[in-house]
């Protein structure tokens, strides 16, 4: 490194021979067995079957291991996080109201929980920043890969405004989860503002919610106009918007005009559902927020109000949930946690277990969101030439993912890019940080 470079810059990856795994195939649904893989330059160099003569002497720049009787996965996506919900304040009105710079002095506590829970991209839909993402990718930071949203669009009195019916402010809580934009002018702007900031793809909120004060859940957001509008900005740009949305008719409203991803959906029906499918929508439920609203530990956190509204969604979630699976909608793993409620980020898994199979929601969290991302040729799978974004596992979530919400006792290391950031196995030191140097 020269004394030019940023002194956090991370070196380069090593390459690793992991020996005699058994790979996790999560688009088909397998398991290939005896499998070396060589990862070199943060790629999966080579992946063949398992030579028990290996010469070590000759390779000693690689650093070898035996993975006989372990898994190796794709790293998990969690495709609907908010950054900027830190866990820090006490109540959901003291997140809205914390002051900007405190809330980014603890956002990278929050990436390095999710990383060292097995997730090696997260989908921020709407809060964290461009610098934050320049922070992770640049070493200066640990944390899941980050794709932003930048803030999410919202009308006024609609999803991503916080104020009160008493509150007369013109402007917006300084959590910054969201912009208000309205009128077809004030919607093409906040899209390309946004764009212009470093969002590589658009949220909107087509519909009301749990969290925001003023709107009711079932309510429209957002005119046909305002919505192309944002919807040909995005398309224009090369990428897309996705929509909060709980009703069939706010999805409906979304979808029609040009949207092609509905985050929750907790009230789809059949028939809204078969349009998805037919359409190639994307669907984000996101059932663990609405199950950590109801616990006791987190009582007083979220409003009387909100919690109202919660009550009516969560039974509903799971329904929705198989009505999505039975149409065909490609589905992604979402959470949507705010605050102290981000803990329970893997209970997820178990949540859709409840209707789905293992192999399935193992889809959700790898295969699904990487074509979501685009990234379908680099993400979310054990291959030849893609990213090593890798779990290393001491059990087969293809049995039962919720071996993935224990990661205490499952999740051996996390890899990302190559580089070991989280080892829980004695055989695997991380090596994104390096081995002290002792002076006595």
């Amino acid at each position: 490194m020269t004394p030019l470079q940023p002194p956090w810059k991370l070196s380069p990856p090593k390459t690793y021979i992991l020996q005699n795994a058994t790979i996790i195939c999560p688009l088909t649904s397998r398991l290939i067995p005896h499998q070396t893989l060589k990862l070199s330059h943060g790629r999966i160099t080579s992946i063949t079957p398992y030579e028990e003569d290996y010469d070590l002497v000759s390779h000693p720049h690689e650093i070898t291991l035996d993975l006989t009787g372990r898994y190796i996965s794709p790293g998990l996506i969690d495709s609907h996080v908010h950054i900027c919900a830190v866990p820090g304040p006490p109540t959901l009105s003291d997140l809205f109201n914390l002051p900007a710079d405190v809330g980014k002095l603890q956002e990278p506590y929050l990436l390095r929980q999710m990383l060292q829970r097995g997730f090696t991209s997260v989908r921020d839909c709407g809060g964290a920043t461009l610098t934050l993402k320049e922070g992770v990718e640049s070493g200066l930071i640990r944390g899941p890969r980050l794709f932003l949203a930048g803030k999410a669009l919202s009308q006024t009195g609609g999803h991503g405004d916080t104020r009160g019916a008493h509150d007369v402010s013109t402007c917006c809580s300084s959590l910054q989860l969201a912009r208000r934009v309205d009128g077809v002018a004030s919607c093409l702007h906040g899209a390309r503002e946004e764009l212009r900031r470093g969002a590589s793809f658009l949220k909107i909120m087509s519909g009301g919610g749990v969290a925001s004060p003023t709107d009711k859940l079932e309510s429209i957001q957002f005119t046909p106009e305002e919505v192309r509008a944002i919807t040909t900005v995005a398309e224009q740009a090369g990428t897309y918007v996705t929509a909060h949305a709980y009703t069939p008719r706010t999805i409906r409203h979304a979808v029609e005009n040009g949207v092609t991803g509905i985050e929750h959906g907790n009230l789809l029906d059949e028939a809204t559902a078969r349009m998805m499918s037919e359409r190639g929508v994307f669907l984000t439920p996101t059932l663990v927020t609405y199950s950590a609203m109801g616990m006791e530990e987190f009582e007083g956190y979220v409003p009387a109000g909100s919690q109202e509204k919660n009550e009516g969604v969560l039974e509903a979630g799971l329904k929705a949930l198989k009505i999505a699976h039975d149409a065909g909608v490609t589905m992604l793993f979402g959470t949507d946690l705010l605050g102290p409620m981000g803990m329970l980020q893997t209970k997820e898994f178990g949540l859709r277990r409840r209707v789905l199979s293992s192999s399935e929601i193992l889809k959700h969290a790898t295969v699904n969101p990487a074509k979501r991302l685009g990234m379908e040729s680099e993400l979310g799978q054990v291959r030849e030439g893609f990213v090593a974004d890798l779990l290393i596992l001491n059990a087969n979530p293809l049995d039962d993912i919720e071996f993935l919400d224990r990661p205490e006792k499952h999740l051996l290391a996390v890899i990302k890019d190559g580089r070991v950031e989280f080892s829980q196995w004695k055989e695997l030191r991380e090596d994104v940080v390096e081995a002290k140097l002792f002076i006595e």
